[in-house]
């Protein structure tokens, strides 16, 4: 039996799942969306991906019309019907279909979304030796333009600096805010080591507040590692000790090149192994 996506209370085929070519969804990139993860059964942090979606919603005025608790459960049942225990979940709430225009008081029937699926960004052996990233050209969104915390359907900016990283030969890559400082990658937060300090750049330097990220900050502070959020430059990178990637998709990964230039060792750190191997105790409720 093939794969069921959830639309507005239905359950369609994959081949069926269809939206109204009308969709400002579509035509201007006008929604939202999560991604989200479960293990062996269990949506990981669901209630904090659900306030990030009704958040990022909010602050572009659309009303998501289904309540928390009903979505929560729909996400759920979608997992079950579709019989995925270690998963990927997409939730997607568009504007809905209107005329030809911007204006988004011309739609309606906005369009909520769950598909539920598998995802595998990496190979296993990068998780094992590390990722080589690139610093790219193409500058993180002005947060007083588009702030990068409304997680929106319209990624063009991420999607043209992930362009230029493939283009040098790297899966991920880096971008900076138009200061010059590290914001985040593509599709993931970044993470530095240096003598023992955890460090990862702020929310206003321009970036998604990462919900991997949240969990990674949170297990480092149990067992007693400084973690501080403060501004950092690519020198900052290059020097560091350790580097890591962290994301829904992506979980947490090394990172042992930036720009050509070995981080540390040239092999994933001790630091970042801990707590790769913590983290996917917590996914699973181990700890």
């Amino acid at each position: 039996m093939g794969l069921k996506v959830w639309i507005n209370g239905r359950l369609y085929d994959k081949a069926d799942a269809k939206v109204s070519v009308y969709d400002h969804g579509l035509l201007y990139g006008d929604g939202v969306f999560e991604g989200l993860r479960s293990y062996g059964g269990n949506v990981f942090k669901l209630e904090r991906h659900l306030d990030r979606l009704y958040e990022s919603a909010l602050a572009i005025r659309l009303k998501i019309p289904i309540e928390r608790e009903a979505l929560a459960k729909a996400v759920n049942e979608t997992l079950h019907v579709n019989s995925i225990a270690d998963g990927y979940i997409r939730l997607v709430v568009t504007r809905g279909a209107g005329s030809l225009g911007l204006d988004p008081n011309r739609t309606s029937d906005p369009q909520v979304i769950i598909i539920t699926d598998y995802i595998s960004l990496y190979p296993q052996e990068l998780y094992d030796k590390g990722l080589e990233i690139v610093t790219v050209s193409i500058p993180r969104n002005h947060a007083a333009a588009l702030s990068p915390r409304i997680k929106s359907l319209n990624y063009l900016n991420n999607i043209l600096a992930k362009l230029e990283g493939l283009q040098a030969g790297c899966s991920e890559a880096l971008m900076l805010n138009l200061k010059g400082e590290v914001a985040e990658c593509t599709g993931d937060n970044i993470f530095l080591v240096r003598g023992g300090a955890l460090l990862t750049p702020p929310v206003d330097a321009g970036i998604l507040e990462g919900i991997t990220r949240e969990a990674v900050m949170e297990l480092a502070r149990t067992k007693g590692i400084e973690v501080r959020e403060i501004a950092l430059t690519k020198h900052d990178v290059y020097v560091a000790d350790e580097c890591f990637l962290t994301g829904t998709a992506a979980e947490v990964i090394p990172v042992v090149k930036v720009d050509g230039r070995s981080i540390g060792t040239g092999e994933p750190g001790p630091m970042t192994r801990d707590l790769i191997t913590r983290f996917h105790r917590l996914a699973r409720g181990a700890i």
